[in-house]
């Protein structure tokens, strides 16, 4: 087990995974299930040729090689290589794999114990350039991911394709981006899937990208470097706030309905302050006068909303 626990970071692509706020990877395929070979094809046939579309003539996220012979072709046209579940055994190709120089995702196998997994990536951290991701896949197991991030140091990811309603707990769980299978979406929104790979699921990645965006605003420290990394930051935290107030909104007017005097009339002033007491105890640098400031203006935009609904 590694027992550097000084927090890494991985570039792959654009994103820095491991971090700062959690990421979604959109894009990652596996040449295991390619589709059935055409002529002359070569080895790594079901990669979608230079030209096949814009997009794909590029680099795509990760990608699983079938075998040695795709590694030259991953390397020229992949951010990063998926040592896959199903051969984690297969120490040859991992340490081809790991040997590219490209980042190395290690998927976890189903049967494989944590000190397993942080070997292996140990193992390929040393072959290659010392840039690895865990990965946890399958039925995720969320208390071995979060040991993984604490006992490794390393970026931990959870591939969430065909599960988006995992994509919230993941991120509460501590991974530091979620995975999704499939090619990535071309420049205009369409997908490709005439080389069966499929792509990546829209209403999945909607779900990822609100996970990262709301759950991680609430539940993962930042310390941007930069300005725009601070104003990334802080749309996070705008748009979790907006949630979180569009949600209060909406009890305060179901509350309406439940009190003998509804509306301005039915304010209870001292429930009120022991609110914002509350709430100072967790927002101590705000404290209680600003705190009263913002929840009276929050309030009252909700009694406000649930006047004109009556009135409707």
């Amino acid at each position: 087990m590694s027992s550097t626990l000084e927090r890494r970071v991985v570039t792959l692509g654009g994103a820095r995974v491991g971090a700062g706020p959690a990421v979604v990877i959109a894009g990652r395929i596996s040449l295991r299930a390619r589709p059935v070979a055409r002529p002359h094809d070569g080895p790594t046939d079901g990669w979608p040729p230079p030209g096949a579309r814009d997009g794909l003539a590029g680099r795509v996220p990760l990608v699983e090689p079938a075998g040695a012979g795709d590694l030259p072709a991953v390397a020229a046209r992949a951010d990063g290589v998926v040592i896959g579940a199903s051969w984690t055994r297969d120490i040859p190709l991992v340490r081809a794999a790991a040997a590219l120089g490209l980042p190395v995702v290690v998927e976890r196998r189903p049967s494989a114990s944590l000190e397993e997994w942080l070997g292996l990536a140990d193992y390929c951290a040393m072959e290659g350039g010392g840039e690895v991701i865990l990965c946890e896949t399958g039925r995720l197991d969320l208390g071995l991911l979060r040991a993984a991030r604490e006992a490794s140091g390393r970026p931990v990811v959870a591939d969430v394709t065909g599960r988006p309603g995992l994509s919230a707990a993941a991120v509460a769980a501590g991974a530091d981006g979620l995975v999704l299978g499939g090619l990535p979406a071309a420049p205009g929104g369409e997908g490709e899937d005439a080389y069966g790979m499929g792509v990546v699921d829209p209403e999945e990645l909607r779900a990822a990208r609100e996970a990262v965006t709301l759950v991680g605003a609430l539940l993962r420290p930042e310390t941007p470097a930069t300005l725009p990394e601070c104003r990334e930051a802080i749309d996070r935290v705008d748009a979790a706030l907006a949630t979180l107030l569009e949600r209060r909104a909406e009890l305060a007017g179901v509350v309406q309905t439940l009190k003998p005097v509804g509306g301005f009339a039915g304010r209870d002033m001292e429930r009120e302050r022991s609110l914002v007491a509350r709430m100072a105890r967790r927002a101590p640098a705000l404290g209680e006068e600003r705190l009263a400031a913002v929840m009276n203006a929050v309030i009252e935009a909700g009694l406000h909303l649930a006047e004109e609904r009556r009135r409707a």
